[in-house]
């Protein structure tokens, strides 16, 4: 498998005259970074896993790694239509049929670059909106935006932690993706 990968974000460094932000909308626009730049990492060593680990079947909810993320995508995209007030076909928060690691990787990185793209719009008054929707399992849900952004950012963190615990399974190491990594390695904010 050959993917070229791109970080997401390349910000100027930080410095000590550095004033770190404050408000709700530059933490937001911080943590759709962060996903991104976890993302990038996640895939970037599954691609490079040995041949049938990312597929093997394994004791956890979804089965396989590749699964797992592919879980992590159908929720992203489930509150993305609700974020843009459109209905979504999904009939559950995973597909039956899992997809080619390759064709999911292109589909999170569009999906990163959309948050990314909309959050960046966002002012702290844009994110107290609350946006109604129906639940895939059934009932009405209503969330904030702030609310709806934080909840993809902590879902896709807590499953790409079963991930790297099924990559540690083979066995193999996985880089800490963890947000102060981030924060110290890569998010550079020179306001």
């Amino acid at each position: 498998m050959s993917t070229t990968f791109q970080a997401p974000y390349s910000p100027p460094p930080l410095n000590e005259r550095t004033t770190l932000s404050t408000s709700a909308a530059d933490t937001l626009k911080m943590l759709v970074r962060y996903k991104a730049w976890a993302n990038t990492l996640t895939f970037k060593n599954v691609l490079e896993l040995p041949e049938g680990e990312t597929l093997r079947q394994r004791p956890t909810r979804f089965g396989n790694m590749v699964h797992t993320l592919n879980h992590v995508y159908v929720v992203d995209d489930i509150f993305r239509h609700h974020l843009q007030g459109r209905k979504h076909s999904y009939t559950a928060r995973n597909t039956d049929q899992t997809p080619a690691v390759d064709d999911l990787w292109k589909a999170v990185q569009e999906m990163d670059s959309w948050y990314t793209g909309l959050v960046d719009t966002w002012s702290d008054d844009d994110l107290v909106k609350v946006v109604h929707f129906e639940f895939v399992g059934g009932g009405q849900g209503a969330m904030t935006r702030e609310q709806i952004v934080l909840h993809i950012v902590n879902h896709g963190t807590y499953h790409r932690g079963f991930v790297g615990d099924m990559m540690y399974q083979i066995p193999f190491t996985p880089p800490s993706n963890d947000l102060p990594v981030f924060i110290r390695d890569h998010y550079r904010n020179t306001r």
